[in-house]
């Protein structure tokens, strides 16, 4: 249905909060930069109005920490764009230092916690080859 595939990676051993905290935070990259995604709101049976969501599927991948880091790469290579989140934003409290500690780290440094990216299906499939299904 979709010619697209958005995977969400996250690094397998972190704690389940921040797996979750890092997923939300990749996931509003990624719609950030692709307005289209998000569909019309919903309405419940009773007309209460709830914000829209995502039009398309998400899958949530996990691997380790070199498996992430080779994506990052992967991703760069090809010309795939990414959200990264690196181990050293959990430490900040705003959007400005989370710039600013990012900007300090490189893509080849085993930080990278989580990584997201949308592109064609198959480019998508190599990019993350070596992560399993996160459960």
């Amino acid at each position: 249905m979709f010619d697209t595939k958005i995977a969400i990676i996250v690094r397998d051993d972190l704690a389940t909060w921040q797996k979750l905290n890092v997923t939300a935070f990749l996931m509003s990259g990624i719609t950030g930069a692709n307005p289209d995604l998000i569909g019309a709101p919903y309405a419940d049976r009773d007309g209460n109005a709830h914000l829209p969501m995502s039009v398309q599927p998400v899958i949530v991948l996990s691997g380790a920490s070199n498996v992430l880091t080779n994506i990052r790469n992967r991703a760069r290579s090809r010309g795939v764009e990414t959200v990264a989140y690196i181990k050293e934003m959990f430490a900040t409290g705003h959007d400005e230092a989370n710039r600013a500690v990012f900007a300090e780290h490189g893509p080849d440094e085993p930080n990278t916690v989580g990584i997201a990216l949308r592109a064609d299906k198959k480019i998508v499939d190599k990019i993350t080859k070596g992560t399993k299904m996160h459960g």
